[in-house]
């Protein structure tokens, strides 16, 4: 998971242009989803959604900043307290929603400035130990709801509409889009052109003049910003949060999504998402058929996390959206060898 950064695509190409173009149907696609999905799929629906929004970052960071983090949902659950808190001491639902970010973009800049100095699986236990650390906290504060969790949090209102499920899965579709389009200009800027030098050789990167620290400290920040915000959305979906909401597995999932979907590009969070999603989905409902044991769910996931990162390592290095973009090209190529008047004189 060390891999060079953008070392296979293009800048700004998310994985190639037909890939860039199947993403915008997709989501447009998607939108005529959650009025007819039934209403267990629309949660999961809407936890997909989450999931890749956190994960353009988790791309974001490890792809271009080349910096492994396994605390991500550290961010995800700073967002979603920070929402809830305010909340319910009584701060307008939206006003709630928009401080979230903020505030988990704030304790990465406080945590960024010493984690960053670290590299490689210094820097992933270290960003590992503060999510325990977190969780340990917010499990002993009564003012965030201790072990018995922070409950009563109102629903999300917009423009004096309180969201149901339905308004949940657009707000969560909202909130993704304007992820990818943050991604899209970050990757296509010349920070994302230095953040690419400076993974590939940072002595090189320097000497050209990149500001290495502060562009990763950035990327750092504005996963977390993602991350906040995705939280937000869900303490409002659920009304309830506890710290076994965010458990140190779901810091790994959002890891193992970005790696299967494919690092730095724009539509591998998405298609990783996805696929991990729905994959978990259907072993959840394995593990829980009559005759199982009780810790079939969990053991079921952590192998299946383990299975897809040995298959992608060994038969898909750089993800399913490269592979995707490579197998389109070679088609293309040959085609074109077979139909030389394709090419033109």
């Amino acid at each position: 998971m060390t891999r060079r950064p953008g070392g296979s695509h293009r800048p700004g190409s998310g994985g190639g242009p037909m890939t860039r173009w199947a993403l915008l149907a997709a989501g447009v696609a998607t939108l005529a989803l959650p009025p007819i999905l039934p209403e267990r799929y629309l949660a999961t629906f809407v936890l997909l959604l989450l999931a890749a929004t956190v994960t353009v970052g988790v791309s974001l960071l490890m792809g271009y900043a080349g910096q492994v983090s396994l605390g991500q949902a550290s961010f995800y659950a700073i967002g979603a307290y920070a929402a809830g808190l305010l909340s319910v001491h009584g701060v307008p639902s939206l006003i709630a929603l928009a401080v979230a970010p903020v505030v988990a973009a704030v304790a990465a800049v406080l945590l960024g400035a010493p984690l960053l100095r670290l590299r490689g699986h210094h820097l992933a236990f270290a960003t590992l130990a503060v999510q325990l650390i977190l969780l340990s906290v917010l499990a002993q504060a009564d003012w965030a709801g201790g072990a018995i969790g922070l409950q009563g949090i109102p629903r999300l209102t917009v423009l004096g509409v309180e969201l149901r499920d339905v308004g949940y899965a657009y707000a969560a579709w909202v909130v993704l889009a304007v992820a990818l389009l943050i991604s899209r200009n970050v990757i296509e800027s010349r920070a994302g052109r230095g953040l690419r030098a400076a993974a590939t050789s940072e002595t090189a990167a320097a000497a050209s003049g990149v500001a290495i620290g502060r562009y990763r400290l950035a990327v750092f920040t504005l996963s977390a910003a993602m991350a906040g915000l995705a939280g937000g959305v869900y303490a409002f979906y659920l009304g309830y949060l506890s710290p076994g909401s965010f458990p140190v597995l779901l810091s790994i999932e959002f890891v193992v999504m970005a790696v299967v979907g494919g690092l730095g590009t724009i539509a591998g969070p998405v298609v990783g998402a996805a696929v991990i999603t729905v994959l978990v989905q259907v072993l959840n409902t394995l593990g829980t058929q009559p005759g199982m044991p009780d810790y079939a769910p969990s053991v079921l996931s952590y192998a299946v996390y383990a299975l897809v990162l040995i298959v992608c390592v060994l038969y898909l290095p750089r993800g399913l959206v490269p592979a995707l973009d490579r197998l389109r090209a070679t088609r293309i190529t040959v085609a074109e060898r077979a139909d030389p008047a394709r090419t033109g004189p």
